[in-house]
């Protein structure tokens, strides 16, 4: 009779899968909680111990590493001398192995708990069963993924050799015991607060295939660090599938709504970059003054709320072409608006990240990681540099603008006025250009700019920016503040009656 060991901690789908391997005609084998779940089940189960002959010990920390379990997945059934081998020691062949590892990712991820109860999770002898077992796939079937019984079973039933099925599930347990064992080296340097350790293991687990890249002709897929995280948790209703183009947007958007948390905010994003962000009283008042930034450029975006979207909004955003939209919630008539826009993406959830996230930009050959740039932006630290200080109303649309301008692509100017986007000048060489563009897209678009804040995401490295603004009424300025120039800056500012804030952070996007 054929056989399987079964240990599993996610117990989903065991009773089901086991009972369908026993009606197969394997003897099933397990350990501990496994043999008990399987019992309680009706099925009859050979415990581990009855064939090492040798009984569980160490807390269960030793049960299966031993040559009665690991020569009958090793032995390979091609070669007389492997199969003499085991017979002359009495090992039987284990034809398939069922194993999900303990979880130590999501221990890890509870606060309060002690190193050594996290260690406790770390498991021994499943990953050596799996390695064992998917390097014999020639022979042996090995399932770590309660996903994958039904078409296991049902592959078993057909009868047949299923050899391309072994082949892939043992790759599915190398990438597997890969990302758990990178899990575990994350978490012991994060032990000794190293966010950059030595050899930095990162896996990822693919989210979808995507039609294409940036262009058609480039193969793309979309991966997440950890499921139901980050762009990885939204919820599509409805709407074609999201494309590499689309994601890219969403992550912009999502960013630039970030540190309005607790306000009621909207941000319209094209090519990563806001076209139009603001706040307001509903959600509508925030789309419209967002959209009153540059309509022309929210054609085609992706729009993102930070809070839940109602059926007057989601009217107003229905009559613009929109690629997708994003929001914590959205109200049943919400849904019923938007949903008649047939190929619109709407997405629902809070795309949060999880503790102690990194960013990553890849480069030719290798990747860049750094921290995630902080979210929370506020006025603490702040230095009126000028002789002119900026008044309550000022500081306010300041504070909005410092905000805003996080979300830009550098070098990046903001011009602001009663909490929304006039203006916008992204992705410039030089700051005096993202000046000139920032004022020349708030009058395109029927802004007045007298009187406007401006925000700068790094230094004015000359005057001609504040000169620039000046000419265009802007009568306040926030910005990091740290050139050699900065005293031909304040006295530019001066000259001009501007009133200027220095935040001593910079806010690059590159």
């Amino acid at each position: 009779m054929p056989a399987a060991l079964i240990s599993v901690s996610d117990k989903s789908g065991l009773a089901e899968f086991a009972t369908g391997l026993r009606d197969l005609g394997f003897t099933l084998l397990s350990t501990g909680g496994t043999a008990k779940a399987l019992r309680a089940a009706g099925l009859a189960v050979t415990d581990v111990a009855d064939v090492t002959k040798f009984p569980e010990m160490l807390d269960g920390r030793v049960k299966t590493l031993h040559p009665a379990v690991h020569g009958g997945l090793l032995a390979r059934r091609d070669l007389p001398e492997h199969m003499a081998a085991i017979a002359e020691h009495g090992i039987a062949p284990i034809d398939l192995v069922c194993v999900n590892l303990y979880p130590f990712r999501e221990t890890a991820a509870k606060p309060g708990l002690s190193p050594e109860h996290v260690i406790e999770q770390i498991d021994i002898g499943g990953p050596s069963m799996l390695r064992s077992a998917a390097k014999n796939f020639a022979a042996v079937t090995v399932v770590v993924d309660p996903q994958d019984y039904p078409r296991v079973l049902a592959a078993l039933q057909e009868g047949g050799d299923a050899a391309e099925l072994r082949r892939d599930l043992a790759e599915k347990v190398y990438a597997h015991t890969a990302a758990y064992d990178a899990a575990i080296a994350a978490w012991f340097a994060a032990q000794r607060g190293e966010r950059f350790p030595e050899r930095l293991s990162l896996a990822f687990e693919r989210v979808q295939s995507l039609r294409y890249g940036e262009n058609p002709g480039q193969a793309a897929a979309f991966y997440t660090a950890q499921p139901g995280l980050g762009l990885s948790g939204l919820r599509q209703h409805g709407g074609k599938e999201l494309s590499f183009n689309n994601l890219l947007d969403l992550e912009g958007a999502m960013l630039a709504i970030e540190p309005y948390a607790g306000e009621t905010a909207c941000a319209i994003v094209k090519h990563t970059t806001p076209c139009g962000l603001a706040t307001g009283a509903t959600p509508l008042e925030a789309y419209q003054k967002a959209l009153a930034c540059d309509p022309v450029s929210a054609f085609g975006s992706v729009i993102a709320f930070s809070v839940p979207v109602d059926e007057a909004c989601a009217q107003a955003v229905a009559s613009l072409f929109v690629e997708c939209v994003v929001a914590p919630q959205f109200s049943p008539e919400a849904l019923a608006a938007l949903g008649a826009k047939k190929n619109l993406r709407v997405l629902e959830g809070s795309a949060r990240e999880g503790a102690g996230a990194l960013d990553v930009k890849g480069v030719r050959g290798g990747i860049l990681v750094q921290e995630r740039a902080p979210a929370a932006l506020s006025d603490a630290g702040w230095k009126v540099v000028t002789k002119r200080q900026p008044s309550s109303a000022e500081l306010k649309d300041l504070l909005f603008a410092w905000r805003a301008v996080a979300s830009v692509k550098s070098n990046a100017i903001v011009l602001a006025r009663d909490g929304a986007t006039i203006g916008i000048g992204a992705g410039q060489m030089s700051r005096v250009d993202a000046a000139f563009l920032a004022v020349h897209k708030a009058r395109a678009a029927g802004h007045a700019t007298e009187a406007a804040a401006l925000g700068s995401d790094a230094f004015f490295p000359f005057r001609d920016g504040v000169d620039q603004a000046a000419q265009a009424g802007v009568r306040t300025i926030v910005q990091p503040g740290g050139s050699v120039r900065d005293e031909e800056v304040i006295a530019a500012a001066d000259e001009h009656g501007i009133a200027m804030v220095f935040t001593g952070q910079r806010t690059f996007r590159h």
